[in-house]
């Protein structure tokens, strides 16, 4: 079903195999928790790597401190490299586990925020993924062309605000 609805595979490689074209791209991390939210925010991150879009790296190996993961999502902020993080819910999983390792993404798209729907033992709609791979294929596209653009004072760190993106989360101290 999923490869069915938005084509084949390209080829890619992976973030084990990571080619110099792959480390050029926006790096992306989802939560692929058991909900159907959590589902499609980690099928529309899988379908980003898939086409060539965006790097795909493992939230599970940062959240669990595996440390080339965790050094490979530092290093990317360091690079100024442009990470896009999905959340499916409110729990913020994605967010925070980056947080835990000093890391925040260029740009946070929080799907509960875009009327996705948590459920529990339910699959994700593909109409819905269908819709939201257009925009996060768009998001993940100018995120490139800004990292590509000479610097003009809109750096790593600076999230541009969109319809999808969560607002910026604060812990209580």
């Amino acid at each position: 079903m999923l490869d069915s609805m938005e084509g084949g595979e390209t080829g890619a490689g992976t973030t084990a195999g990571t080619s110099g074209a792959r480390r050029e791209l926006p790096l992306v991390y989802a939560c692929s928790g058991c909900s159907s939210a959590a589902q499609l925010a980690n099928h529309l991150a899988v379908r980003l790597d898939r086409a060539g879009e965006a790097e795909m790296s493992c939230i599970a190996g940062v959240g669990g401190g595996v440390k080339p993961l965790v050094r490979m999502a530092q290093r990317a902020q360091e690079q100024g490299r442009p990470m896009l993080a999905i959340d499916g819910c409110a729990l913020r999983c994605v967010g925070h586990s980056l947080a835990r390792i000093g890391v925040e993404p260029t740009r946070h798209l929080l799907l509960s925020d875009a009327g996705v729907r948590k459920l529990a033992h339910s699959d994700f709609d593909p109409r819905q993924a269908r819709q939201l791979l257009l925009q996060c294929t768009a998001q993940v596209r100018e995120l490139a062309r800004q990292a590509a653009a000479p610097a003009r004072g809109a750096g790593h760190g600076q999230p541009r605000i969109d319809p999808l993106a969560a607002p910026p989360h604060r812990d209580a101290a």
